[in-house]
């Protein structure tokens, strides 16, 4: 199959694979998504107070287990009370009479109606029998017999006496007539309304000799009737027993009114809540639970329940998903560093969460210390917690700008978590950006201690400064705030450097700490590299040099741009006679063998590297910059001398035979690793290195770097190229600075003339040095043409 099949190939299979890519590519683009609505669901869980941890007490007396504290600030119900609140109400209502001013003029009304009825008995118009008796029965609203029928005429005919009967009745029943008098003095002990049904106005019944019982109001009649009357003691007894049946009480008392006011009372009347602090203890261990305290932690565990509670973490929920994904959006939009993989994206995820998790039990662990030491308040202990551990693991793995956005975010988030404090997140804020800055450029273990250092201090101004701010003066606990918070850097700096190891294993990456640990060139790899491949050796040496100094000026990573170049040519280990640098002025391989046989050779260095790379776990960033260390670049002087072998006969040679496979260098240090490689082989071949033919050298190689598109992929500036080249150029004429010849001594004359006569010498004179500027070595020529320079 020839090359021109194999990319046509190639070709339909990328084509036929579009479809599933292009189907893949919708769901890669909702993994982070995914990610951050699951977080921003953990933490809102995580935040949420939970009442259902309390232990259950279901009778006063038993010994509480352990120290219980309110979460946040809850009103707790207190039954005992409402209840007294309320029949407290219920008392307070009067009870209610209805008074009837029209009974005072209905009764007499009545009697002077069945008075004009007996009038008119014995008149001329024809009566029927009973019909005086049913007319009387009427008027009256009673039965009557004919006994009370004879007396009512008897009291008719006495002129005087009927009028009297009438007036004598209504004397009686202008005042409070009740029907029980007895039960109303006791309503009126504790109180009674008075409300008259006529004109619905009530007041409040005062004074007691106001009311009286129908007995006495029979009394009045009978003796406002006196013994002038011409009655028998008979009649007078039938008489008065006909009035008492006749008689109604006009204050009667309203039982369904008095009932309904009592229930609107009670019912008016709210629950009585106990403020309950955040922070305030319930119940302590070792102490016997009251019933007001089983009634506090029943509010407790029904915390997460009620519905209100419900809407509070849902909306905590979509605030902190709102938090996370436009931070996120903004971190991918606008910051150029903030590219993340899915794997970056886990990474973030994990470190958030597991956070919280340990703030969460660092609460658990201080309210279990207040028992222990009461003297200092729970808040004193948050300034120790590892706030900034978070944000100092995502510089140390990612970059300072994630670890920007990581702050501000953790920082918001904790604020919830402690009952929307500003205060707290605040100093998460400044911790974290403090910790995160300290370990910029991890270039030793130290390192993670002084920046545990430097966030102590910080620490303790920001305590100050809040103290300040909160208007707070300055206590005992203020120095315990300053203590806690001189430990918490140093607890900080611990944990990171657990954790770093932990985390290389899980996530693959390489540290800073990795890098320092891979720095040591007594590692296996290194060592084999030195034995079998000196030159590539001390190629790599001079390559680390330039590489680090070159990532200082342009301020990227000058310890990964160091170890990179140690391990960028690895590769060479399996084939080193086939690199000119290993060659030691012997006879060159390549002259024997075809300019495509050579490029794969040279080619086939940069697989091998990887190869070993991945077997001795050197780790992804710096496997990274193997791949790229070359980029596209073109062989030239192996694609000049096919293109002069070639037959005109034969297909044209293409010139991506003699590429490297790439891709292009992604990152400055990358980048830094290419054109340090370009520099160190191109200055061997200078005859005279002086600084002004080491300039021109620097320039050119990274001009035709540039020209050739190598740097198109990463982020370096013309500016950085500046940078670059003139560090380049410092470091160079270091090590080709010029050296005076120095006159040989006498004894060196002597060992000169002993060898002429045939006497073995150990060493050899200087040789002149112009001899470099007539003869330069051909090894040298030879690795500039190959890097393309001639």
């Amino acid at each position: 199959m020839t090359k021109s099949e194999r990319k046509s190939d190639t070709t339909k299979k990328s084509r036929g694979s579009g479809s599933t890519k292009q189907e893949r590519l919708p769901l890669r683009a909702l993994r982070p998504t995914l990610l951050l609505t699951l977080l921003a669901l953990l933490l809102a869980v995580i935040i949420m107070p939970k009442g259902g941890l309390a232990p259950v007490y279901y009778e006063p007396g038993d010994i509480a287990s352990r120290n219980i504290k309110a979460p946040r600030d809850m009103l707790v119900a207190d039954p005992a009370l409402t209840d007294k609140r309320r029949a407290e109400s219920q008392a307070a209502v009067l009870s209610l009479y209805d008074f009837d001013p029209t009974t005072a003029q209905d009764l007499p009304t009545r009697l002077q109606n069945v008075f004009a009825i007996l009038e008119t008995e014995g008149s001329e118009l024809p009566q029927l029998p009973g019909e005086i008796q049913n007319a009387v029965e009427d008027a009256l609203g009673l039965p009557v017999t004919e006994d009370e029928l004879d007396l009512l005429r008897e009291v008719g005919k006495d002129s005087e006496l009927h009028k009297t009967l009438p007036r004598l009745v209504s004397g009686a029943l202008n005042r409070y007539i009740v029907g029980n008098l007895q039960l109303f003095r006791q309503d009126q002990q504790r109180g009674v309304r008075i409300r008259n049904l006529a004109s619905s106005n009530e007041m409040e019944l005062t004074a007691s000799d106001q009311v009286s019982g129908l007995g006495e109001a029979l009394n009045v009649i009978e003796e406002g009737l006196g013994g002038d009357v011409n009655l028998s003691r008979q009649q007078r007894s039938l008489l008065g027993e006909m009035i008492r049946k006749l008689l109604r009480p006009n204050l009667t008392f309203n039982k369904n009114e008095t009932e309904a006011r009592k229930k609107d009372a009670h019912d008016a009347v709210q629950p009585v809540l106990l403020q309950v602090k955040k922070g305030e203890m319930i119940v302590r261990e070792g102490a016997r639970v009251t019933a007001d305290q089983i009634t506090r932690l029943q509010a407790l565990r029904d915390l997460g329940s009620d519905l209100g509670n419900l809407r509070t973490a849902l909306g905590m929920l979509v605030v902190i998903l709102l938090l996370l994904l436009v931070g996120f959006r903004f971190g991918q939009e606008n910051i150029s560093k903030f590219r993340l993989t899915f794997r970056d994206s886990l990474f973030l995820v994990t470190i958030f969460l597991g956070l919280f998790v340990l703030i969460k039990l660092s609460i658990f662990f201080a309210n279990a210390l207040e028992g222990s030491f009461p003297y200092i308040e729970p808040s004193t202990y948050f300034y120790g917690f590892p706030f900034a551990v978070g944000a100092m693991l995502v510089r140390l793995v990612l970059n300072s700008e994630t670890a920007l956005v990581f702050s501000a975010l953790v920082a918001l988030c904790l604020g919830f978590l402690f009952s929307n404090s500003l205060f707290i997140a605040v100093f998460v804020l400044i911790s974290s950006l403090t910790g995160a800055h300290g370990l910029r450029h991890c270039k030793e273990r130290a390192t993670l201690y002084r920046a545990g250092l430097r966030l102590s201090l910080v620490n303790c101004m920001a305590v100050i400064g809040l103290q300040l701010m909160a208007g707070n003066p300055f206590t005992v606990q203020t120095l315990y705030k300053l203590g806690f918070g001189f430990a918490g850097g140093f607890f900080c700096a611990v944990l990171v450097t657990a954790l770093v190891p932990l985390i290389e294993g899980l996530f693959k990456y390489t540290t800073d700490i990795k890098l320092l640990e891979l720095a040591n060139l007594n590692t296996p790899v290194l060592r084999e590299l030195m034995v079998r491949a000196p030159g590539t050796y001390h190629h790599s040496i001079v390559v680390g040099n330039l590489a680090e100094a070159g990532a200082e000026a342009i301020r990227a990573n000058p310890l990964l741009a160091r170890v990179a170049a140690y391990y960028h040519d690895i590769g060479k280990i399996r084939k080193p006679l086939y690199f000119v640098e290993n060659q030691s002025g012997g006879e060159n391989k390549h002259e024997k063998l075809a300019p495509s046989m050579s490029a794969l050779i040279l080619m086939a260095h940069v697989k091998d590297g990887l190869e070993l790379a991945q077997e001795n776990k050197i780790g992804d960033a710096i496997i990274d910059i193997l791949r790229q260390h070359h980029g596209t670049a073109l062989m030239k002087f192996f694609y000049d001398k096919a293109k002069n072998q070639q037959d005109p006969g034969v297909q044209h040679v293409d010139e991506q035979d003699y590429r490297y496979p790439g891709p292009k260098p992604q990152t400055k240090e990358a980048a830094l690793i290419m054109l340090a490689d370009a520099v160190e082989a191109a200055g061997r071949t200078l005859t005279d290195p002086t600084p002004a033919r080491i300039q021109g050298m620097v320039q050119k190689i990274i001009n035709n770097i540039f020209i050739d598109g190598q740097l198109d992929e990463c982020n370096l500036t013309l500016k950085d190229l500046h940078l670059i080249a003139r560090s380049f150029n410092r470091i160079l004429a270091g090590i080709f600075h010029y050296r005076i010849d120095y006159p040989e001594p006498v004894h060196k004359e002597r060992d000169t003339a002993k060898k002429k006569n045939g006497d073995n010498s150990d060493r050899e004179p200087t040789e002149p040095a112009k001899g470099r500027d007539t003869e330069p070595e051909k090894g040298s020529t030879e690795d500039l043409k190959r890097l393309g320079m001639s």
